[in-house]
């Protein structure tokens, strides 16, 4: 794991902690293990952060950041909404090799907070209402809007579930299978034209 100089202390306990929190599980991770990931002392430690709770707020929130910038650019580079919910099925294939090996970084945390019973849940689990809130929209500008919101949590119902299983198994075929059934499943979304009465 490395860690970038040129950012601010803060910023790299922030991405130390991110990625050990994703790989290794919040629970399981220790000031001691996000330390010596930034290499530095206890006391610069505690200088930026008290608790780690503290740190993993903002993680989450260095995630809400992260989504909305990759979002955006979505928005910006996708010509369309069918291309610009293709990308976000197509996170599964972009991630598969982390994905296989520690899960959706969304749902794990999501998961481990929730049998945790931890208070920032909520805060956590605000980026799958980010992704919800985004394909919404985008199943709207497709035509759908009086489904909108139930596409758009079948889709990331269905991800979610293509995450874990890729966890479980492994199987990258079985990633790409389900990835190209997405893909079908999307272009059997869009609104059939009208029929012609000529």
């Amino acid at each position: 794991m490395t860690v970038v100089a040129d950012k601010s202390t803060r910023e790299q306990i922030v991405d130390a902690a991110d990625q050990l929190f994703y790989k290794r599980g919040f629970e399981a991770t220790s000031f001691a293990d996000i330390a010596k990931v930034v290499n530095i002392s206890r006391g610069n430690f505690y200088h930026h952060f008290k608790t780690k709770d503290e740190i993993l707020d903002a993680v989450i929130a260095a995630r809400v950041g992260q989504t909305r910038g990759m979002l955006a650019q979505w928005e910006a580079c996708g010509p369309d909404p069918m291309s610009r919910i293709r990308s976000f099925i197509h996170i599964l294939v972009a991630n598969q090799a982390l994905i296989m090996r520690h899960g959706c970084p969304v749902g794990t945390l999501s998961t481990e907070l929730a049998k945790l019973d931890h208070p920032s849940l909520k805060q956590a689990s605000g980026l799958f209402t980010l992704f919800r809130v985004w394909l919404r929209k985008q199943f709207a500008l497709l035509g759908r809007k009086a489904d909108a919101d139930a596409l758009a949590m079948h889709l990331l119902a269905r991800s979610q579930g293509v995450a874990v299983l890729a966890n479980a198994f492994h199987d990258k075929s079985f990633v790409k299978q389900e990835v190209r059934q997405l893909c079908e499943w999307l272009e059997s979304c869009a609104p059939k034209p009208a029929a012609s009465n000529r």
